[in-house]
């Protein structure tokens, strides 16, 4: 990949990425600390790179930022379709827009397994829909359906939850839930958790497995890794949420039933600010009796998986994409 572009992206990224909505703290600044040799060469120059971004003071206005989330996702999405071989296809699913990424050898989604992306961006812009989707549909050979749902501020909760849920139904009505996996990053996490538990609320079929990747089930409080390396910029979970209380099972899926969540992968790393939240779910979960691991990779930034060309970023796609396909081949066999 380009690397100034994969380092603005991830600039970009980070003040597009949900957090709390409470006062923001007093950060460590975990960033300036030296990277350790845990990490690869390539993760070691890439973190120390990204460190030395700054955050744009005051943040440019939401349209531009969805510009230029755009624009890069188009760039680095142009070369892993390349690097991968994947088809890519615009399409409508129950009147929401989405992107359907067909691994090689796949030509329609017919009624075989499917997994639907729900992509990070703060809720407010797509910063994933593309480098979210084409390792986990290339290196899975099950083909994403990416969510384009609407974002904030113009459409606050649960608009984005609705569009999920749209998807998910129109698609589960050809298949079946078993045959469905749910996956997203950042905000797409924290809206995969919301899918999963308006699911449970309905008293619906679970997905065969639930992919949550560095989230937050509980927009109510902070966790300690917010204090101690850098988040966004800007508390995008509060314009989300609009005027539903940030306890609600829905949108905070911890305060409600998670007994009947999906066996879920959860992945963080120990420099994203959303480690602590990520992994009071993945206890919450176990908790309950789900089937629940956490992977934690060391020394890297938040959602490194989706903008840095490392080779953590491969052993995160292959752990994603590898769970997936065992669960729903097992899923498949009852």
């Amino acid at each position: 990949m380009i690397r100034y572009t994969t380092f603005l992206y991830a600039a970009m990224l980070a003040t597009t990425s949900p957090v709390c909505a409470q006062e923001k703290p007093k950060v460590q600044n975990m960033q300036d600390w030296p990277v350790p040799e845990t990490v690869s060469p390539e993760g070691r120059a890439a973190t120390a790179l990204l460190a030395t971004q700054k955050m744009p003071d005051p943040l440019p206005p939401i349209e531009d930022i969805r510009k230029f989330a755009d624009m890069i996702q188009a760039r680095l999405g142009e070369q892993l379709e390349k690097r991968y071989g994947i088809r890519i296809e615009a399409s409508t699913i129950a009147g929401v827009p989405v992107r359907i990424f067909y691994p090689q050898g796949v030509t329609s989604l017919g009624k075989g397994p499917v997994l639907i992306n729900l992509h990070g961006g703060g809720f407010a812009v797509d910063s994933g829909s593309l480098t979210e989707s084409i390792p986990i549909a290339a290196r899975s050979g099950i083909p994403v359906v990416s969510v384009l749902y609407r974002l904030t501020p113009e459409h606050p909760y649960p608009a984005a939850l609705d569009d999920a849920l749209a998807v998910y139904q129109a698609i589960e009505k050809d298949r079946g839930a078993t045959r469905i996996g749910v996956y997203g990053t950042s905000a797409g996490a924290g809206l995969s958790g919301q899918l999963v538990a308006k699911l449970t609320s309905m008293g619906k079929p679970m997905p065969a497995a639930l992919g949550y990747f560095s989230g937050n089930a509980d927009a109510s409080v902070k966790g300690d890794s917010e204090y101690w390396t850098q988040g966004p910029g800007f508390d995008w979970v509060s314009v989300y949420a609009g005027k539903t209380p940030l306890t609600d099972p829905i949108l905070s899926p911890i305060h409600g039933d998670v007994s009947r969540f999906p066996p879920t992968l959860l992945v963080t790393s120990t420099r994203d600010f959303l480690l602590s939240s990520t992994s009071i779910f993945a206890r919450a979960l176990t908790d309950k009796g789900v089937d629940a691991r956490l992977v934690v990779f060391d020394g890297l930034p938040h959602a490194f998986w989706a903008y840095m060309d490392i080779p953590e970023s491969g052993q995160a796609n292959e752990l994603m994409a590898r769970f997936f396909k065992n669960r729903l081949e097992v899923a498949g066999e009852k």
